[in-house]
């Protein structure tokens, strides 16, 4: 049982930044993979980022270039910095990982950019 625990979220004003958080009950090196979904209000969850057990990046294109996923293998902790935010970032973020074929997610944490 993999357990995560978010949080960083808050409200922002558009071309901010925010860091997400994201502390897991085991090392993420142990995870296959490990990483940040999003929700809109009325949208269906959709991948931000996420980070292999070897460490491998994939990006949705609505954030390359302004969103970075990185790891702390010491603290447990998966981070999601967010810069330049804007309005259609707004949404209810969620950790997810990956292990032995078993998903696991956080209880989500909210982000709004305001315009």
């Amino acid at each position: 049982q993999v357990q995560l625990v978010e949080s960083g979220g808050g409200l922002v004003q558009a071309g901010g930044s925010l860091r997400l958080s994201c502390a897991a009950s085991v090392s993420p090196f142990s995870l296959n993979v490990i990483g940040w979904y999003r929700q809109a209000s009325g949208k269906q969850r959709e991948l931000v980022a996420t980070v292999s057990s070897g460490s491998s990046t994939n990006y949705a294109e609505s954030v390359k270039g302004r969103f970075t996923i990185s790891r702390d293998n010491a603290k447990n902790t998966v981070y999601l910095q967010m810069n330049s935010l804007k309005p259609e970032d707004t949404a209810v973020y969620y950790c997810h990982a990956r292990s032995q074929f078993v998903n696991y997610w956080g209880q989500g944490t909210q982000v709004t950019v305001s315009s």
